[in-house]
């Protein structure tokens, strides 16, 4: 039973030790002899746990005869035999068990005519403390007589709380109860099958997943929802970016003009996947909206990737064509049509008499795929998440539901297209009739105009990924901008842990009025799935991810699919109205990731969280080697087969490094780190290159041969002996300095003067830093991705190669300007 017991209160282990007392009378001379021959021993057991109980109980019974006969071996020679088991544990706890005839209150048995004193592992202090060498102790005690079982835990005040005891003594008096009530319970059922569940707590679980909430609209999809919020209120404004501007009615009138040469000049048909790759604008709302008039499904393809990844990506969704902009024409071969979005809006002499007939005859159902986005591939090929229509307009009401946004907000674009929030700020802005405000490329990461956005354009609505909002707020704090968030009356954020020092921030810099929220959600889930509203005045360690939204249901699960109990860890799996409809041409990778029960499909997130007394979400940790890097999904097996496809390496490890960094460990003889880094450049988006490339010989290996990443060398990913070279006082030309200026405001802030030669990452550079830094030059040298892409400066990646690049413009005179990427015609005011 105790063994039993602890494979389920420690979740799942089943290699379990304790410690037992053998009398030490091995030999029926000492039968006779009066002293302490007392001897402990360990008892190892390997459980299986789809073995019943009563074979556990077999199973012990032969373990524990076996061990008995060396109850004579000492226990310290026994420890000298493991020299690598510094603390043996199983020390630290006692199990007693004691059958006697009768017991009083004076601790005295009978056993046959004599009168026998136990004499106590513990010295009672008082009423509520004991002064015990154990840190816990489990004792049965067994009247024969009365024919009762009764049970005492003592456990040291250092290590458990005392609430902690009390609901462990109730975990073993349910399972006792399972075990011994029910005969079919004890003979049949697998030891994996107990639970440990209290009723109180499976009343919370029950009552979190009471969700069900009715959202009466008898509209569809998500261009329905759109036409009906132009038909309340065209003249409103729909979408701003800068100086460029549109209302419901005009965004409604460029949607058609797409959607028409879409269906007319490509034969786009329903159900065909549209790719997307343009830059934020105008354009790309536009194309959104349209392709989903059509019937398409949209993809949405990021232009910082490379031309490779991005040609490899579009050709797995055989898609007809790519939607591109004057930013991105350059990014497809000539095999791949690409329709500029802004050549169609501005060359075409469109005007009132548009045949809209066309446009009415497309029939698309809430059933079928709206969009798909691609996410990291553990083996080594993006998967694509589609979303169905009502999934995402099931999603968008629940976060209206709980006033996350609504209606009266206007909304800030933050996310990138290769995250699937952007569909949510623009698509679902839309849906529920939103104003929306468009950032130009970089606008996120240029604090200075992303807060003369926020005031001007008086933002209500914020989401974006934690570390974003920390350095943001931060800046805003040290510049003593607080008037800048005045208008923000809710600021979401996702994608990653929401940290304290995060709220100590806000808190910092007094947000009024303003609701915090955590939410949490994996595309596969349609964008969010569970919120937490923050309270900032609690002094909190751990933030939650909350509850699940209306009509989803959350249920933790042990790796035998039981359900876990409070504060114990297991897999979170998701159900109800926003489960995916599957991968993209790959029904192998959606079997395993759905899964039955209780009759409804239900997603398996591969995310470790636990419940506490609450009913509240904690995100803890993953299950496998999937991680978020500023709020982007990896999977690092991703970047390790990109690695391994070169043929003279033979192994290799990627890890995330502290909270900004990937660190790949390469097994190879011939190949340096530049060389890795213009790989990777050619096959991997910006954000899965790692920072910095360590070269091994030889990996270590343990015994089982497998690579042991904990003796894997420590990365040093801020090289100050590079910065101690002769070089570093070497005068920079006047283009160097301003450059090198640049490099010291973005790195970190230890550094005082880098050498014009040293990488970027070598000194603590990360992806989202030098794309915060190819941002900066365009701002700084007024130049597009046409004139020089981000690949090119990823190549190069040295102050002096920067400068190289940069005086290949025409002119490289700091100058400001404005992101103009459509030249909207008046705007129509009429509806068709």
């Amino acid at each position: 039973t105790y063994f039993v017991f602890l494979f389920k209160l420690t979740n799942g282990e089943n290699d379990l030790c304790i410690g037992i007392n053998t009398h030490g009378r091995y030999r029926d001379e000492l039968e006779s002899i009066i002293g302490m021959f007392v001897n402990a021993i360990p008892l190892r057991c390997q459980l299986d746990p789809h073995l019943s109980f009563q074979k556990i109980i077999k199973h012990v019974q032969d373990n524990m005869i076996n061990c008995i006969k060396y109850s004579y071996f000492p226990l310290q020679h026994i420890l000298n035999q493991h020299p690598n088991i510094s603390n043996p544990v199983f020390l630290d706890t006692s199990f007693e068990f004691m059958s006697s005839m009768a017991r009083d209150e004076k601790n005295e048995i009978m056993i046959g005519d004599s009168q026998f004193s136990l004499i106590p592992y513990s010295i009672k202090i008082s009423e509520d403390e004991i002064m015990s060498k154990f840190d816990f102790i489990l004792s049965f005690q067994h009247d024969l007589i009365r024919n009762e079982l009764s049970c005492t835990i003592n456990a040291s005040l250092d290590l458990f709380k005392a609430e902690t005891v009390c609901i462990i003594a109730q975990r073993l008096q349910a399972m006792l109860h399972q075990q011994f009530t029910s005969f079919d319970c004890t003979t049949n059922k697998p030891i994996y099958e107990l639970s440990l569940a209290l009723s109180n707590e499976q009343y919370i679980m029950q009552s979190m997943n009471n969700t069900q909430i009715s959202f009466p609209s008898p509209l569809t999809c998500i261009h329905h929802e759109f036409v009906g919020q132009v038909m309340k209120h065209p003249q409103k404004l729909a979408v701003e970016l800068d100086e460029q501007s549109l209302t419901y009615c005009e965004l409604l009138y460029y949607v058609q003009v797409l959607s028409l040469t879409l269906l007319n000049e490509y034969h786009i048909t329903p159900g065909e996947v549209v790719c997307q790759c343009v830059e934020r604008s105008l354009s790309m709302v536009i194309g959104m909206m349209a392709t989903e008039v059509v019937g398409g499904v949209y993809c949405p393809l990021s232009p910082r990737d490379p031309e490779h990844r991005l040609d490899a990506l579009t050709r797995q969704t055989q898609s007809p064509l790519v939607l591109v902009h004057d930013l991105t024409t350059a990014k497809f071969a000539h095999d791949i049509v690409s329709p500029n979005i802004d050549s169609i809006l501005n060359i075409k002499d469109v005007n009132s008499d548009m045949d809209l007939s066309c446009l009415s005859g497309v029939i698309v159902k809430s059933e079928e795929i709206a969009y798909t986005i691609f996410t990291s591939g553990s083996t080594g090929t993006p998967k694509a998440v589609q979303v169905q229509h009502k999934n995402f307009i099931d999603c968008m009401h629940s976060l209206a539901y709980i006033n996350s946004f609504n209606k009266d907000d206007t909304v800030v674009q933050m996310a990138r297209c290769s995250f699937d929030i952007h569909v949510q700020e623009i698509l679902g802005t839309l849906l529920v009739g939103g104003t929306l405000i468009m950032l130009h490329p970089g606008g996120t990461i240029d604090f200075d105009y992303l807060s003369e956005a926020l005031q001007n354009k008086q933002i209500t609505y914020l989401h974006t990924v934690p570390s974003l909002l920390l350095r943001f707020f931060t800046t805003v704090e040290q510049n003593s901008k607080w008037h800048v968030l005045k208008y923000l009356r809710s600021v979401c954020s996702s994608g990653e842990p929401f940290s304290v020092p995060l709220i100590d921030l806000i808190v910092k810099i007094g947000i009024e009025n303003c609701i915090i929220w955590n939410l949490y959600g994996p595309a596969e889930t349609t964008i969010d799935c569970t919120a937490h509203r923050v309270n900032i005045t609690n002094n909190t360690q751990s933030i939650p991810i909350g509850r699940s939204f209306c009509n989803y249901r959350c249920v933790i699960m042990n790796e035998y699919l039981q359900s876990s109990v409070s504060d114990q860890e297991g897999e979170l799996f998701i159900g109800g109205v926003g489960v995916f409809a599957g991968y993209l041409g790959r029904d192998d990778l959606t079997s395993k990731a759905l899964i039955i029960i209780d009759d409804e499909v239900f997603y398996r997130t591969g995310d470790l969280v636990d419940m506490d007394e609450h009913g509240l979400l904690h995100y803890r940790r993953r299950k496998d080697h999937q991680i978020k890097l500023h709020g982007q999904r990896i999977e690092l097996g991703e970047i390790e087969r990109c690695l391994l496809s070169i043929t003279s390496i033979s192994a290799c490890v990627v890890m995330k490094w502290d909270d900004d960094h990937l660190i790949a460990y390469v097994q190879t003889y011939d190949i340096g780190d530049e060389q890795l880094r213009q790989y990777c450049q050619a096959h991997l988006p910006p954000h899965m290159i790692p920072s910095l490339f360590i070269t091994l010989q030889k990996f270590p290996r343990n015994a089982n041969g497998k690579i042991d990443r904990k003796l894997l060398p420590t990365p040093n990913v801020s090289n100050t002996t590079t910065l101690n070279s002769k070089e570093s006082i070497l005068t920079l030309s006047s283009l160097e300095e301003r450059i090198h200026y640049i490099w010291l405001q973005i790195l970190p802030s230890s550094l005082t003067r880098i050498p014009a030669t040293v990488n970027f990452f070598a000194i603590g550079g990360h992806s989202l830093r030098f794309i915060e830094l190819y941002y900066r030059y365009q701002s700084l040298f007024n130049f597009d991705a046409h004139a020089l892409s981000v690949g090119l400066f990823l190549q190069q990646p040295t102050i002096r190669q920067h400068a190289e690049l940069l005086q290949t413009l025409p002119s490289i005179d700091t100058q400001t300007t404005r992101c103009q990427t459509l030249h909207i015609n008046q705007g129509k005011t009429f509806l068709n």
